[in-house]
Protein backbone atom coordinates (compact mmCIF):
# COMPACT_ATOMS: atom_id res chain seq x y z
CA UNK A 1 0.00 0.00 0.00
CA UNK A 2 1.65 3.22 -1.15
CA UNK A 3 0.96 6.51 0.54
CA UNK A 4 0.55 9.49 -1.70
CA UNK A 5 0.74 13.15 -0.85
CA UNK A 6 -2.51 15.08 -1.00
CA UNK A 7 -2.94 16.83 -4.31
CA UNK A 8 -3.90 20.45 -4.58
CA UNK A 9 -6.34 21.63 -7.15
CA UNK A 10 -5.36 24.48 -9.40
CA UNK A 11 -7.01 27.87 -8.87
CA UNK A 12 -8.76 27.51 -12.23
CA UNK A 13 -10.23 24.16 -11.23
CA UNK A 14 -11.36 25.52 -7.86
CA UNK A 15 -13.08 28.45 -9.57
CA UNK A 16 -14.81 26.09 -12.02
CA UNK A 17 -16.03 24.03 -9.08
CA UNK A 18 -17.33 27.19 -7.41
CA UNK A 19 -19.09 28.22 -10.63
CA UNK A 20 -20.72 24.79 -10.78
CA UNK A 21 -21.85 25.16 -7.18
CA UNK A 22 -23.42 28.53 -8.00
CA UNK A 23 -25.39 27.07 -10.89
CA UNK A 24 -26.40 24.03 -8.83
CA UNK A 25 -27.57 26.34 -6.04
CA UNK A 26 -29.77 28.26 -8.47
CA UNK A 27 -31.23 25.10 -10.03
CA UNK A 28 -31.93 23.45 -6.67
CA UNK A 29 -33.54 26.62 -5.34
CA UNK A 30 -35.72 26.86 -8.42
CA UNK A 31 -36.79 23.22 -8.29
CA UNK A 32 -37.29 23.50 -4.54
CA UNK A 33 -40.11 26.00 -4.98
CA UNK A 34 -42.15 23.23 -6.60
CA UNK A 35 -40.81 19.94 -5.24
CA UNK A 36 -39.13 18.76 -2.04
CA UNK A 37 -38.55 22.22 -0.61
CA UNK A 38 -37.50 20.66 2.72
CA UNK A 39 -34.46 19.12 0.99
CA UNK A 40 -33.64 21.38 -1.95
CA UNK A 41 -34.00 24.68 -0.06
CA UNK A 42 -31.26 24.08 2.52
CA UNK A 43 -29.03 22.49 -0.15
CA UNK A 44 -29.40 25.61 -2.31
CA UNK A 45 -28.46 27.84 0.62
CA UNK A 46 -25.36 25.80 1.49
CA UNK A 47 -24.15 25.49 -2.12
CA UNK A 48 -24.67 29.19 -2.76
CA UNK A 49 -22.74 30.15 0.37
CA UNK A 50 -19.90 27.77 -0.54
CA UNK A 51 -19.74 29.16 -4.08
CA UNK A 52 -19.45 32.73 -2.79
CA UNK A 53 -16.84 31.71 -0.21
CA UNK A 54 -14.76 30.06 -2.94
CA UNK A 55 -14.86 33.13 -5.17
CA UNK A 56 -17.21 32.22 -8.00
CA UNK A 57 -17.49 34.39 -11.09
CA UNK A 58 -21.23 33.67 -11.09
CA UNK A 59 -21.96 35.54 -7.89
CA UNK A 60 -25.42 36.61 -9.08
CA UNK A 61 -26.51 33.02 -9.58
CA UNK A 62 -25.17 32.05 -6.19
CA UNK A 63 -27.04 34.91 -4.52
CA UNK A 64 -30.20 34.03 -6.42
CA UNK A 65 -29.80 30.40 -5.35
CA UNK A 66 -29.49 31.51 -1.72
CA UNK A 67 -32.57 33.71 -2.07
CA UNK A 68 -34.58 30.90 -3.66
CA UNK A 69 -33.39 28.49 -0.95
CA UNK A 70 -34.58 30.89 1.74
CA UNK A 71 -37.90 31.25 -0.10
CA UNK A 72 -38.18 27.44 -0.16
CA UNK A 73 -37.68 27.24 3.59
CA UNK A 74 -40.20 30.05 4.19
CA UNK A 75 -42.69 28.29 1.92
CA UNK A 76 -42.17 25.09 3.89
CA UNK A 77 -42.82 26.87 7.20
CA UNK A 78 -45.96 28.56 5.83
CA UNK A 79 -47.31 25.28 4.47
CA UNK A 80 -46.66 23.48 7.72
CA UNK A 81 -48.45 26.15 9.77
CA UNK A 82 -51.45 26.59 7.47
CA UNK A 83 -52.06 23.11 6.07
CA UNK A 84 -50.13 20.92 8.50
CA UNK A 85 -48.51 19.34 5.47
CA UNK A 86 -45.31 19.82 3.52
CA UNK A 87 -46.91 19.68 0.07
CA UNK A 88 -48.91 22.27 -1.79
CA UNK A 89 -51.47 21.81 -4.51
CA UNK A 90 -53.82 23.79 -6.68
CA UNK A 91 -57.52 23.47 -5.98
CA UNK A 92 -58.94 21.21 -3.33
Amino acid sequence: MALTAPTRTSPLRARQDADGMAVASFVLGLIGTLLFNAVFGPCAIVLGALAIARGTKRRGRALLGIALGIADVILLVVLMTLDHSVFWQFGS
